[in-house]
């Protein structure tokens, strides 16, 4: 009988088990991300560098998972490593001012074109947390408007919504009174909009640009233009949030691809160059509910926004040297062009293998969708639409990801990752060589 992908991936993973069976005694479920769960064990990485990371039974990969879409420049790129061990060497944290963050902010400035201002968190997280806040109270209204299976982070307000009555808590622990202000709705949807913002009761309308999941479940660009009048028409906080999108799909993200300019932006992933750091940026008059003013303002008004590790000079310079690289828009070029035909490659392997399916994507970022019929991009690599793209189940997508890792390649969640500006025409090759294999192994096992 010959060997499963289970058996396979354990054989080929004797140390990372093993260093699971240590990890399950000191963290939950022996990870510290959900995405990184995997049965029956993830693997464990000693290295990375460019496009290729190394696991610690010497297994090499190509690496789709870039760091959560953090390294648009690969990993360990020369530029930042270099900025951040000069930055290291002088200090790691000033408890003050620096000429980095000063930089860094202008580079935000140059590139966003919503970027008045900018203010600096430690994550996309508290990014969105922060702009959330600053919509609330500029406009002095509590609710919060979203679309479903839109991902915003992990706080209270985007993880749980009610209407009219029904809950749909996304996490336990979510009080219903912090429900009660957040309303999810489908996408694409303008009237239902329409409908939310006319009450007047919504202070903000939060959005993925490119769809729910980075774009797995893609949104036309009219119906940005529509959100933008709309949310102007009843002076609601339109926000942006590019935390996966921003500096990837252009250097300026979806609003400069697409022209439609959010009152307010977050941002993170490449935006600190591989390190911790997010950040808020947009309308001056939003951001500014943060300055310090007269003792009745900072008493009753202004927006409180400590935070220990904002705008750190290691994560400043980190970011500094990676915005500088992808303003040149050079590696954008290249990246994008590389998945464009990583994406026609992997359709015609199920073209050819008769595997139903589809891969689709948007600039530098792909999905994979199999064991269901669907239409293929025919020109470009965008979803062709109208109706939304399939979901991969559950199994089928551990198993391609099982498969993909044992063929030396590795993605995000196991359906959809990220191509660098320093992958090369190889790392492509060794991934469509590797996706044809794994596709004639799921099928071998009756999973597709």
């Amino acid at each position: 009988m010959s060997e499963t992908i289970l058996d396979t991936y354990v054989r080929l993973h004797p140390q990372s088990a093993a260093l699971y069976e240590e990890s399950l005694r000191v963290f939950p479920s022996g990870v510290t991300h959900d995405v990184r769960y995997v049965t029956p064990f993830p693997i464990f990485v000693e290295r990375a560098e460019a496009a290729h990371k190394y696991d610690v039974d010497g297994n090499e990969l190509v690496d789709f998972v870039m760091g959560h879409g953090a390294l648009f420049m690969g990993h360990a790129h020369p530029d930042v490593t270099a900025a951040i061990v000069e930055q290291a060497k002088k200090g790691t944290h000033f408890g003050a001012n620096h000429r980095l963050e000063l930089a860094w902010g202008r580079r935000v400035k140059e590139l966003v074109p919503c970027a008045e201002e900018v203010r600096f968190t430690s994550s996309g997280t508290e990014a969105t947390l922060m702009a959330i806040r600053l919509a609330r109270a500029h406009t002095g209204r509590d609710r919060l408007l979203k679309f479903d299976h839109h991902f915003h982070g992990w706080h209270d307000a985007v993880v749980g919504s009610r209407e009219p009555e029904a809950e749909n808590p996304e996490s336990a622990g979510v009080p219903s009174a912090t429900m009660s202000n957040t309303v999810s709705i489908p996408q694409g949807d303008i009237d239902a909009v329409e409908e939310r913002l006319a009450t007047g009761e919504f202070a903000t309308l939060i959005l993925e640009p490119t769809g729910a999941g980075w774009g797995s479940l893609p949104l036309d660009p009219a119906f940005l233009s529509a959100l933008r009048t709309a949310t102007t028409r009843h002076n609601t906080v339109l926000i942006f949030d590019e935390v996966v999108t921003g500096f990837r799909v252009s250097p300026g993200g979806t609003q400069a691809r697409y022209g439609v300019t959010p009152d307010l932006t977050t941002l993170a992933k490449i935006l600190a160059g591989g390190m911790p750091g997010g950040a808020v940026c947009g309308r001056g008059d939003v951001i500014s509910m943060i300055e310090f003013r007269d003792s009745p303002w900072n008493a009753r008004k202004r927006v409180q926004h400590p935070g220990t590790f904002n705008a750190n000079p290691v994560s400043a310079a980190a970011g500094d040297a990676m915005l500088a690289m992808v303003a040149t828009e050079e590696h954008h070029a290249r990246a994008n062009a590389l998945n464009e035909r990583l994406v026609s490659e992997l359709n015609g392997v199920l073209e050819r293998t008769g595997v139903p399916g589809v891969v689709y994507g948007l600039a530098s970022y792909f999905h994979i969708a199999l064991g269901r019929e669907a239409p293929r991009p025919q020109a470009g690599i965008e979803w062709p639409g109208p109706e939304a793209p399939p979901s991969m189940p559950g199994k089928l997508n551990v198993a391609l990801k099982r498969a993909l890792i044992n063929h030396g390649v590795d993605l995000m969640g196991g359906s959809g990752g990220f191509v660098s500006g320093v992958h090369t025409d190889a790392d492509i090759d060794h991934a469509i060589k590797a996706f044809e294999a794994a596709v004639s192994e799921l099928r071998a096992e009756h999973l597709v």
